[in-house]
C-alpha cells in the first residue's frame, strides 16, 4: 500500500465513522435527551464542526486519490463540494427558517421541514459514498 492509498483510507474511513456516529448518536441522542430550546442550541453549535470534518476528511481524501482513482477521487470530492453547499447556504437557511417557525409563521415550519428533509438526504448519500469508496479499498 502506497502512502497516498494509506492517507486515502484513514481520510474515507474518518469520513464515514464522522458522518455515521453523528448520525446514529449524537442526532438521536440530543433530541431525545435534551429539552427541545436545549437541543436546538446544541445543534447549531455542532453542526459547523461536523461540516468541517465532513468537508476536511473529504477533501483530503480527494487529493490523495486522485493520482490513483480518479473516479472515487470525484465521489470523495463531490462530497467535498456539496458539505460546502451545506454548511455555507442549506445551513443559514434552515436555520433561519427554524427561528420564523418557532415565531409562529407557518409556511416558514413548512419551508423549513422540506429544507431539514433535504439536508437530511444528502448526508445520507454522503455516507452511502463514503461508504462505496470505502468498500473499493478491500
Amino acid at each position: 500500500m502506497t502512502v497516498l492509498s494509506a492517507i486515502a483510507l484513514l481520510c474515507t474511513a474518518m469520513l464515514f465513522g464522522g458522518i455515521a456516529f453523528f448520525a446514529a448518536c449524537i442526532a438521536p441522542v440530543v433530541f431525545t435527551r435534551l429539552p427541545p430550546e436545549w437541543a436546538s442550541r446544541f445543534i447549531r453549535g455542532v453542526f459547523p464542526v461536523y461540516y468541517l470534518w465532513v468537508l476536511g476528511t473529504s477533501a483530503a481524501g480527494t487529493f490523495a486519490l486522485l493520482p490513483l482513482r480518479p473516479l472515487d477521487a470525484l465521489a470523495l470530492g463531490a462530497v467535498a463540494g456539496t458539505t460546502f453547499w451545506l454548511r455555507q447556504s442549506l445551513m443559514p437557511r434552515i436555520n433561519a427558517l427554524s427561528d420564523a417557525a418557532q415565531a409562529g409563521d407557518a409556511a416558514a415550519k413548512a419551508a423549513f421541514d422540506r429544507a431539514h428533509r433535504l439536508s437530511v438526504r444528502v448526508n445520507v448519500a454522503q455516507m452511502v459514498t463514503a461508504a462505496v469508496v470505502l468498500a473499493r479499498f478491500a
